[in-house]
């Protein structure tokens, strides 16, 4: 009689080897658009936030600021970052780049402002609702505006360059203005 000694054969093995790599990647991939998903979410939610701030500081200085953050060219250091009715710290894009700003109006007194930043994906449903706005007249030392329809690729920057409108464009760039 023979006897077996208990086991599990090469191919055994090899083949759960084989299940379990194919089970990671597809774990992987799924963790990977999650990833990019919930990076523009909190670009998203930082805009809101830096809006709510901007309205405040409205509110205290009957003014837009010309900057959200300080060491910029701003006229009597005009910005939200630390200014009167400001943001001690504003938010940075997740990838670490400053969020687009530009205070508008004439001269010193912004009586409005353009808010930008770029998500990853052109398939984020906020950009059904943003402003896609035109660039029109800066405050003094308030920047260069932008159109609102397109974005630097990887980057927080709304760029000038004019892309197409959703909902059937390629545009990434989430823009707010009051």
């Amino acid at each position: 009689m023979r006897t077996f000694k208990k086991g599990f054969t090469l191919i055994e093995l090899l083949v759960v080897i084989a299940i379990i790599g194919i089970l990671a990647g597809i774990v992987l991939a799924s963790l990977s658009s999650s990833r990019v998903g919930a990076a523009d979410a909190k670009r998203i939610s930082e805009v809101r936030q830096i809006q709510y701030a901007l309205d405040l500081y409205y509110n205290a200085n009957g003014k837009y600021p010309c900057a959200l953050y300080t060491g910029g060219a701003c006229v009597n250091a005009s910005t939200l970052q630390g200014g009167l009715g400001g943001m001690p710290r504003v938010p940075k894009d997740p990838s670490g780049a400053q969020y687009t700003y530009v205070g508008l109006g004439s001269g010193v007194n912004c009586t409005s402002y353009h808010l930008g930043t770029s998500l990853v994906t052109n398939t984020n449903q906020v950009l059904r609702g943003d402003k896609d706005a035109a660039a029109t007249t800066v405050c003094t030392n308030g920047g260069i505006d932008f159109s609102g329809l397109s974005a630097a690729a990887g980057g927080a920057v709304c760029s000038a360059t004019a892309g197409t409108a959703q909902p059937s464009g390629t545009e990434t760039c989430y823009d707010v203005k009051p």
